[in-house]
Parts: C-alpha cells; structure tokens; sequence
C-alpha cells in the first residue's frame, strides 16, 4: 500500500471504499468513512487533553472495534495506544498502567469498579468503552470534537502499539511495536491467508490484548476487508457466526478449535464461505487438527510468532496440511520463515549455531521484530544478544526447536524442556501420543523431581465424559510408541487445564505443587 504508518493507510482506504463496512459487532456496524471521522474526533479528543507523540492511552475492553478505533485514534496524533488484559487482578492493571505511563483510560462498564479501585496518578481522563449510565462513553466524549484529520505524519520507525506480554514467569513487559511492524504483519498474514483473492469477512473471537486478536482485526482492515467481533468465545455462537455471517477468514488458538470440535452437530454447520482458519499461540495435536481439517472443509495456515515479533513470522501453508498424503509429516512443523525472515537455531549453552536437525533456541531477523521492551533497557538487551543491526537483530525466542528442508519444527519451551537422566524430553512429543488415547480429551506433560533421574515425565489428564482413566493403560499406551524414557511415569487426572486467556498452557501452575521449596536441579 506504500503508506508509512497503519493509520495512514486506513484512511487511504477510508476515500478509496468509504462505503465498505469494516466492523460488524452485536451492536453495530462501521464503515471505513465512519472509522476514519470517529477516529479523526477521538484524536482531537486526545490532543485537547495534552496528549502528544510518545503518550501512552491504556484500554481495558473486550470491545474489539472500539479498541481498534482507540489504537487507530492515537495513532494519528503519534500516541500509542496499550490493551490491558482484563483478566489481570486489580493491583495488575494498575502496575501495567502506570508502568506504561498511561494518560488516558478507557474501560467498559464491567471493569469499571476496578479502574475506580487502584491508584493512576498519570491518567487525566477515564471514560467508558459503550454508554453506561453515570459514565461518560468515547464515542459521547469524542462526539464535542471535530472529525478533521491530524496534521501529523508517523515515521514508519515510530511506536505505533504497545501490548504486554502474558508475563507467565514474571510481570509482564511492554512490548513497542512500530508502524512498520503492524505493517509487515499485515502484509505478511495478508499474503499468507490469501486475502486478495476476494472480498473478505473475518470473525474476531480473539482477545483485544494479544497480538493474535487485535492483530487480525487491524489484518483485516489493512486488507480492506470486514470484520465481524464476539466479545467472548462462545462456542455455539461461534459455529453459527460461520454460515450466519458468511465468514471467510479467521484465527482461532488450538483450544478453540479442540472446543469447537466438541459442539453438538458441529459438522451440521454451513463453512462454504470459508477459505482459511489460522491457528497457533499454543502447540495442537496432530489429531485435533486432522479432525479439524476434515469439519470446516477450508484451507488451514499455521502461524508461529511472538507478541515481540507482531505476530507470524513462520507460517505452514495450506499446500502442506495434506494429512493422508506424502506431505502428513509436515503437519508437526511450524512451516517456513516468511518473506524477509530469517532463522537461526542455537545452543543454549555454547551460543553457536547448530546444523539441520538439531534441537535448539530459536533466532528470529525480521522486520516485524520489535523495538525493544519499554522503560527496560536490561531485556531488551537479553532479547538482542548481539544487538541491533539497523532497524532490526536476531532475537531470542525462548522456543526450542529445528531446521529440516527448510522447515521449522517447534520443540517446546526451552523452560517447560524436562531434562531426565541426562536425557532431553519435550513434553509436545509426549502430548501428541496422549491425544490419540480414546478416552483423554486433554493433557498436559510436566517434570517432576525425582531424587535419582533429576525430574521424571508426569501426564495431567483431562478424561472424555463417560471415560475412565487407568494409569497403567496410559503409560503403556505411551511405551508402545515411544522410547522408554520420555513416556509418563505417573498419571494425575485432573477436571480441566489451567491456560491464559490466549489458550496457552500454564505448565508454571500445574509444576508449581510439586516444585515447591525444591530447586530445579536436574541431571
């Protein structure tokens, strides 16, 4: 599209399809000239306040269009706009708040009592995301000001986002994002979905505070394309929005997808309109996706990304689901590195590069790559071990993995690795097994410590209703197809697994009971 920032290129679209709906939402629907005027009244809004480039705006809303109205809004004055996760506690929000220096807060009606709870010293204004009695909402608040455009113009190198990482194994980082960064991604997803073969409708059930959510709503309109949001994921509704709405794109996390799969008469559903399902944020089994596959009838793209690299840098293309094919063994792999990426799979302990077919950390040159950790110099270094060559560097990911004919194969963690007698064990090859038992829903492998071995393999299961779990059937379930040392040596049955709100394992809680007081101290 050749604009030097997101918000440039929305108001390209704005003259260029002003007519064409950009949001559908159980509440209503905006074109892209209606996106374009309301976010051109909520910048001047902001700017009546003192806010300027490099100010932070902070939002706590399952609202997905009104979020990426605020994101497209400050963006226009320079301003950067922070989702806040909503399913932080109270004293949370309040660290993410302030740690990101925000001036400005926006908070549907639900999360209200717990903005009015914790101290913001920084924040000038508070409204609510929609209409609630006794509150002032942005639209009512923006609606005093003009709908003229901002003389501002981005440089493609400015801070255009700023999204908190999940923060599993400590409080969570800012992680700034550029213009050029939402615009690689966009351009990146965009050609991997196939976005330009037609017009496009993408359902958005994905949290406004991750990449992977609010990613894809600005994916969508950067593609010209509408979008259709659900506040929550209710998964009923979800399987008929597909045929409702017409849907034709959509990213869902692989607990999504499992659920989804578990609907009543969910093959029953109308998926003709679809064209591709995007998936990933979390591993998925070899058989939740065959499954899944076979139901939605559409074109299938894994995405491996991280919150530090906007999201998809690898992707495995449609072309290579082919599970009765020659080509099944692709679908245990990430894909390939996307236009203008690189890889570098690396030991952990020696910091050298590793040949094809070993396991190690994965490297990651983009352009996608962030531009650090705000107000933290220290990770930012950490996550640029060898700095920054220009715009971009190598950065860690903190993912194990391998390099075979050019396709990345993610590993595990390099954290949730469990490392037994000596012998390195990752708990997704472990998982795969599992999900192929008739009787387990879901599962999860963790390290426990063992006095002789360092830490033995445990499995956490969630058994199918009506299904019975015997621990010596499920580890010898595992023996027969795996080697001896990487198979459980005990089973807990559990009701269901802890995740975050993106679908991803919490391997911290479930090893936290048996860790306790003990160090990690394996052989």
């Amino acid at each position: 599209m050749g604009q030097p920032s997101f918000s440039a290129a929305i108001a390209c679209l704005a003259r260029a399809m002003p007519d064409q709906i950009a949001f559908r939402t159980p509440l209503r629907s905006l074109s892209f000239r209606e996106v374009d005027l309301e976010t051109n009244r909520i910048a001047n809004a902001l700017t009546s306040l003192g806010i300027q480039k490099g100010n932070r705006v902070a939002c706590l809303t399952r609202q997905m269009a009104e979020c990426s109205l605020l994101v497209i809004a400050a963006q226009k004055i320079g301003a950067v706009c922070m989702p806040v996760n909503w399913r932080l506690a109270s004293l949370e929000v309040e660290y993410v708040v302030n740690h990101g220096e925000a001036r400005f807060m926006m908070a549907d009606a639900e999360f209200l009592d717990t903005v009015e709870s914790i101290t913001t010293p920084m924040v000038v204004k508070m409204v609510s995301t929609l209409p609630v009695d006794g509150r002032e909402s942005l639209g009512q608040w923006s609606s005093a000001f003009p709908d003229l455009a901002s003389a501002y113009e981005a440089d493609p190198q400015d801070a255009a986002l700023q999204i908190y990482s999940s923060g599993t194994t400590g409080r969570p980082k800012g992680v700034e994002l550029s213009h050029r960064n939402l615009i690689g991604m966009c351009e990146t997803i965009g050609d991997a979905y196939g976005y330009a073969e037609g017009p496009s409708v993408t359902l958005n059930v994905s949290p406004t505070f991750h990449i992977g959510g609010l990613g894809l709503s600005l994916l969508a309109l950067y593609a010209g394309g509408a979008t259709v949001t659900l506040p929550d994921f209710n998964p009923q509704q979800v399987a008929a929005a597909f045929s409702e709405h017409g849907i034709t794109h959509s990213f869902l996390v692989p607990a999504m997808i499992h659920i989804l799969l578990q609907v009543p008469g969910v093959e029953e559903n109308d998926f003709s309109s679809l064209r591709v399902i995007g998936y990933g944020a979390a591993p998925i089994t070899e058989k939740v996706l065959t499954d899944a596959l076979r139901v939605f009838r559409c074109k299938f793209v894994q995405n491996y990304g991280l919150t530090e690299t906007a999201g998809t840098v690898v992707a495995l293309m449609p072309e290579d689901h082919d599970p009765g094919g020659p080509r099944a063994h692709l679908l245990r792999a990430a894909g390939k590195p996307c236009d203008g990426t690189r890889l570098r799979i690396v030991d952990t302990g020696s910091g050298k590069d590793l040949p094809e077919g070993q396991i190690g950390e994965i490297w990651i040159h983009s352009p996608q790559n962030m531009i650090g950790y705000w107000r933290d110099e220290k990770a930012t270094r950490d996550a640029f071990p060898e700095g920054k060559d220009g715009e971009t560097g190598w950065l860690r990911t903190g993912d194990a993995g391998l390099l075979r004919d050019g396709y990345l194969s993610i590993e595990d963690r390099i954290k949730d690795m469990i490392i037994s007698g000596g012998e390195n064990i990752y708990p997704i090859e472990v998982e795969n097994v599992l999900m192929n038992h008739p009787a387990i829903l879901d599962c999860a492998v963790i390290g426990v410590p063992d006095e002789i071995w360092g830490e033995t393999v445990k499995a956490c299961i969630v058994p199918r209703p009506g299904s019975g779990i015997d621990e010596k059937d499920v580890i010898e379930f595992c023996r027969a197809r795996l080697a001896h040392y990487k198979c459980p040596r005990s089973v807990d049955v559990v009701h269901t697994l802890p995740r975050n709100p993106t679908g991803k394992l919490l391997k911290n809680v479930l090893r936290e009971p048996y860790w306790a007081g003990k160090t990690r101290a394996v052989n």
